[in-house]
């Protein structure tokens, strides 16, 4: 057996075929929802695997996941993976063009879809010749354009619930797309093996990995239940579907939700008995301490241990509000990327007046972006990780060379991300290098001046953008988004508040009041929005 994450789901399924494994709740306040347990879900997993060989969909073809959260992700996934399909996931909330990019640029062969996308789905496929095999899910509205397709629970019901498949590899592949926050959609190309212990921790994110396959079965089976783990992005977002299958690999139970919505959450922690939830950063958590301080009052929420955040920082503030509501829980802000997996966890100290300060894992160093070479106390690099890295961006050799080295005999890859490191070996990361604004000579990292904005009593999100000027080169905007019945405050304000956390030159020189502020649907800052917002208002 080698590191390959569907033998490995099999060899867990093996020593817990009865224990409940996924809990799916479809449209919130719905009431609808269903259970599989390991067996279940490994028979379903099957089913999927056999339909996509059948179908003619070879090993190392793939296959594109145009899905909302549900047990046909997971599922389709995990079928995949068993027959050595590489499983390639698409943010739902692309539109034609962004479609016929993302599908042909991945070379997809296969694609499931949610029939509500059978319209778009259908627009970009006279551009994507190679797409020959279509699986919806669920019925499409009336009167839409459907392409042809296989409907799931017809290729569910015609294909064998046995494995049978043939011998899996370490190196076969997972390939995670991502927008980040700038430019078109990046394939990273994962090692199965690579993934297992950058993405999954080896079987023990919180402690140490397995030394061979087999012990990850051996754990599960010495040890008992009683975690349950609610991933509470969209599975689309590498981040989630990773934390599934950190779930998988305990042998513990998964709980998803069809989508965010933050007073179902709380019902869901309370009834399931939830022990960790992931989320990603401010625009997630503060919705749920909304509703705990209104509708949700009184929640129970004592079997809640971790909420852990990746993608975009938990702000003091908003931690601190969580925190009073939720004493016992322990909050989490995570880095990692899904280009290097997780990377460390942010220290206690972290906040507006300090930054963003990360006690990295020992693969992790920041580095001379030019030489590579790991920079000096006080010096700004880039950060790195080294060991299991991915291959690269599929399809894209230039990008590649330029994110991927080689040092000591070891493969790196470099991170976008900016960070000095002090004498006790602390990272403080400063934000994407692509994001810096220049004003004046200084450099701005965005996510910095957005830590101080969120302090303020009255801005419930912000997001911070460079904007042309005439004097500075750039001068530093803030688009912030108001709490509910909060009155708007002058630039005077927010600068004088600003003023004792941050340099005078990262200090705000636009405000710009918004409705809403817009992210990704997984929580993560819409750069490009921002400074849209901020240039148009500039004038």
């Amino acid at each position: 057996m080698e590191y390959n994450l569907a033998d490995l789901f099999e060899s867990v399924v093996d020593v817990v075929p009865d224990r409940e494994a996924l809990v799916y709740i479809d449209h919130p306040g719905t009431g609808a929802e269903r259970r599989l347990t390991y067996a279940q879900l490994d028979a379903a997993a099957n089913r999927v695997a056999h339909h996509l060989v059948d179908s003619g969909v070879r090993p190392g073809e793939h296959l594109g996941l145009h899905l909302y959260n549900g047990i046909e992700y997971l599922q389709t996934v995990l079928g995949c993976l068993k027959a050595r399909v590489v499983p390639v996931n698409v943010n739902y909330r692309y539109v034609e063009e962004e479609l016929a990019y993302l599908y042909q640029d991945a070379d997809l062969v296969a694609l499931v879809f949610d029939a509500e996308f059978s319209e778009r789905v259908a627009a970009a496929l006279p551009r994507t010749p190679g797409l020959r095999h279509l699986v919806r899910v669920g019925e499409p509205p009336p009167d839409a354009t459907e392409p042809p397709a296989v409907p799931f629970t017809e290729a569910e019901a015609t294909a064998s619930a046995e494995r049978g498949f043939e011998r899996r590899s370490a190196d076969d592949q997972f390939i995670i797309y991502t927008g980040g926050t700038t430019g078109m959609p990046k394939g990273v190309m994962w090692r199965q093996e690579d993934l297992f212990f950058s993405g999954l921790g080896g079987g023990a994110p919180t402690g140490d990995p397995v030394g061979r396959p087999e012990e990850l079965a051996e754990r599960v089976a010495a040890g008992g239940e009683g975690i349950t783990f609610f991933p509470t992005p969209p599975l689309m977002h590498g981040t989630s579907t990773l934390t599934a299958f950190i779930g998988f690999n305990f042998g513990q139970r998964i709980v998803i939700h069809r989508r965010f919505a933050p007073e179902e959450v709380l019902r869901t922690i309370e009834r399931e008995q939830v022990t960790s939830v992931s989320l990603v950063g401010d625009a997630m958590l503060r919705p749920l301490i909304d509703a705990l301080n209104g509708p949700m009052k009184g929640t129970d929420c004592s079997s809640l241990f971790s909420v852990s955040s990746s993608g975009a920082i938990m702000s003091e503030t908003v931690r601190e509000q969580f925190q009073a509501l939720v004493p016992n829980v322990m909050l989490l802000n995570n880095f990692g990327s899904s280009e290097s997996g997780f990377n460390g966890t942010a220290t206690a100290d972290s906040g507006p007046e300090r930054g963003f300060r990360v006690r990295v894992n020992s693969r992790t160093q920041v580095v001379d972006p030019a030489t590579h070479e790991p920079i000096a106390v006080g010096e700004i690099g880039r950060i790195a990780q080294r060991g299991h890295v991915p291959l690269g961006y599929y399809n894209d050799p230039r990008k590649t060379a330029e994110t991927f080295f080689q040092r000591d005999g070891e493969r790196w890859v470099l991170l976008g991300d900016m960070a000095t490191v002090d004498e006790e070996g602390i990272v403080t990361v400063l934000g994407r290098g692509s994001q810096c604004i220049n004003t004046g000579g200084e450099k701005v990292y965005p996510e910095e001046v957005e830590q101080a904005l969120k302090s303020h009593p009255d801005v419930y999100d912000a997001l911070v953008a460079g904007v042309p000027d005439e004097k500075w080169g750039n001068h530093v905007a803030a688009v912030v988004q108001l709490r509910r019945g909060a009155e708007q405050p002058s630039l005077d304000d927010i600068q004088t508040h600003c003023r004792s956390r941050l340099a005078g030159y990262k200090i705000p020189r636009q405000l710009v009041i918004t409705e809403t502020i817009q992210r990704s649907p997984s929580g993560k800052a819409d750069y490009r929005w921002a400074r849209s917002v901020a240039t148009g208002a500039a004038g």
